[in-house]
């Protein structure tokens, strides 16, 4: 199993940015698919999560600023990062629980990062 995240880089305070996620590999299901980030000096912290149903949660600190959103059939997350702060600069995983093998066993797999930097 794989996940492929794409779409960091860097942005000016206040404007926006895309991140996506594609999980492949041998996939039988996915429950929950998202993203955590750690920023320089920091822990790692929940940015936001998304079910196979399409309900969603967010950490604190992105909450009304970012959207998660998922394609089921494509096994891919999006996540819209807008209004950014210089303190969302941190590298963004992309993170899915899924069963590999088949027999219902799910367990969680991590990308290996995007770098989002937030600076004038």
């Amino acid at each position: 199993v794989q996940l492929q995240a794409s779409g960091g880089g860097l942005v000016q305070p206040g404007g926006s940015l895309r991140l996506s996620c594609a999980a492949s590999g041998s996939i039988f299901g996915i429950k929950n698919m998202g993203w955590d980030r750690q920023g320089s000096g920091k822990t790692r912290e929940l940015v936001a999560t998304i079910t196979r149903e399409g309900n969603s949660l967010y950490g604190d600190s992105v909450t009304g600023r970012f959207t998660i959103s998922r394609d089921n059939a494509k096994n891919t997350i999006d996540l819209v990062m807008n209004s950014l702060k210089s303190e969302d600069t941190a590298i963004y995983y992309c993170n899915a629980n899924i069963d590999s093998s088949g027999r219902n066993y799910y367990t969680y797999h991590w990308g290996r990062g995007t770098q989002v930097t937030v600076s004038s």
